[in-house]
């Protein structure tokens, strides 16, 4: 507890101690000068009138109330003057502000479906670990589509996560889609719809790459993307970008980008990617899975697998330190004021006051 105007409750207790000093004063000065002018005046006493037993009741009945009125009075001034100061506390908290903007990029070609629920679950994960940041999701194959765009709302990337994972629950394995419902199929065919615009060509991972990064602001590629590079857009990049990408890196059909030549964009853009393996176990040691372990790590990102179960945590870590991403901590601190219960108590005093003055008036 604080006081915001402390010299205004001095001001008032000087002011009300000056006016009170005045008021005795002034009675005082008029009983004496009433006193001068009618000295022969005889005084009668009432002390015989209230020896009765109903005038006596009545009696100690007015000055128990008018002891009490005065009381409420007294106390409902010295509450006055306590609000008068102003009664505050200091409010601290602490707010954070992200400023990265992360894109969940998700291959969902024939190889890696059935291993696409199990990096749907790290999606989750990742996002679960993250306050403040803005993700989107886009998924792949020949052609991309955006799941959700750009946001800060979790509870909307949560669900849209849960119900992928629970579409995608069908496709781990031959016996599940063996055992799908016409309903299962169907759901499963529209969540894919618009990644496979493209005729003889699947999983083009480089071309995918780029539409993930085309969901950041600033992102340019085609013609305009080597001028862009140098563009005091993306040397003031204000939030920092992550790509989170899940794929097995292996390309069937003509791309208009390589896997290097899209993470070359991303670089030039400032926009770091990461890489989760989306595939089988025995192909880790594959020579398209080193190859994407190699090109990812190049540009500064971090590879992890499903078989590593601290990546998870050394990808959030990865995230945090790095250079371009930025956390804001500001400890903030604001005086509000605080009245509290010393307005209660100064409306119950009043109305005390009011209720027993009315009652001696009658």
């Amino acid at each position: 507890m604080r006081w915001q105007w402390p010299w205004a409750a001095l001001i008032a207790i000087v002011a009300a101690l000056a006016i009170t000093a005045t008021a005795a004063a002034l009675t005082a000065w008029h009983e004496r000068r009433t006193a001068k002018r009618t000295p022969d005046l005889k005084s009668y006493s009432l002390d015989d009138d209230l020896n009765t037993e109903y005038a006596s009741e009545l009696f100690h009945q007015w000055r128990l109330l008018s002891r009490i009125a005065a009381s409420a009075l007294a106390i409902a001034l010295v509450l006055s003057v306590i609000l008068i100061a102003r009664p505050s506390h200091i409010d601290e908290g602490t707010e954070r502000s992200a400023s990265r903007d992360i894109v969940l990029c998700l291959d969902v070609s024939g190889s890696t479906l059935p291993y696409d629920r199990q990096i749907i679950d790290t999606y989750l994960k990742l996002a679960s670990t993250f306050q403040g940041e803005r993700i989107g999701m886009s998924i792949f194959n020949s052609t991309s589509r955006t799941v959700f765009p750009l946001t800060d709302d979790y509870t909307l990337v949560t669900s849209q996560l849960k119900s992928a994972a629970s579409i995608l629950k069908g496709v781990q394995t031959q016996d599940d889609i063996d055992k799908m419902s016409d309903h299962d199929y169907q759901n499963v065919s529209d969540w894919l719809d618009g990644t496979q615009n493209k005729t003889n060509a699947t999983s083009l991972i480089g071309d995918g790459l780029v539409s993930c990064a085309a969901m950041l602001p600033g992102f340019a590629y085609g013609s305009t993307a080597a001028a862009a590079g140098d563009t005091a857009a993306n040397k003031a990049r204000r939030r920092s970008a992550s790509i989170v990408l899940a794929t097995d890196n292996v390309v069937s059909g003509k791309e208009t980008y390589t896997l290097s030549q899209a993470l070359d964009l991303t670089s030039q853009a400032s926009i770091s990617v990461d890489a989760i393996y989306a595939g089988a176990k025995e192909s880790l040691s594959d020579q398209t899975t080193t190859a994407m372990k190699t090109a990812v790590e190049s540009h500064g990102g971090t590879f992890m697998s499903q078989a590593d179960g601290s990546s998870i945590e050394s990808l959030v870590r990865q995230i945090e330190q790095r250079s371009a991403a930025r956390n804001e901590r500001d400890a903030q601190s604001a005086v509000d004021d605080d009245p509290g219960w010393w307005t209660l108590a100064l409306a119950v005093c009043v109305l005390v006051w009011l209720v027993f003055a009315w009652r001696l008036r009658r």
